[in-house]
């Protein structure tokens, strides 16, 4: 992949690797695709910040990234790996931050355009919905 060129197949097989996505259909994910935008950082950029409102989902094309949680470093997160999904969902502040380690090239879907896909798409809500309860069935675990 060159650094902000994203190619569709690419945009396609990266969304389908995301568990908020990964039961849609091929028509769905062009659906989510054509929502996404790209970003991209240097290294050392801070791209969210823990405690702030968060507004967008990300999805990493190239790169990688550090998570931190009150100053320490959590998580090392690469290509496919995404963040930031609570923004889509509810408005609760950033609950880490994230900083670039290396270049990085993010996918990247607002709150905004993530609610006219559900809106428009009632197959990708429930899809989102699934993914979601697994995730919170697991964290009780």
């Amino acid at each position: 992949m060159r650094r902000g060129k994203v190619k569709r197949d690419a945009k396609l097989q990266l969304l389908a690797g995301v568990p908020l996505f990964a039961g849609c259909s091929k028509a769905d994910l062009r659906w989510v695709a054509g929502a996404t935008g790209e970003e991209a950082f240097a290294a050392g950029d801070e791209v969210i910040r823990e405690g702030e409102p968060g507004f967008d989902f990300f999805v990493i094309a190239e790169g990688e990234a550090d998570v931190r949680r009150n100053g320490r470093k959590v998580a090392t997160m690469g290509q496919g790996e995404f963040f930031g999904e609570i923004a889509l969902v509810a408005e609760v502040p950033r609950t880490a931050t994230v900083i670039a380690r290396t270049e990085l090239v993010l996918l990247t879907i607002s709150d905004l355009d993530f609610r006219d896909l559900v809106m428009d798409q009632p197959s990708i809500a429930r899809n989102v919905l699934r993914s979601l309860g697994e995730r919170i069935a697991a964290d009780a675990s």
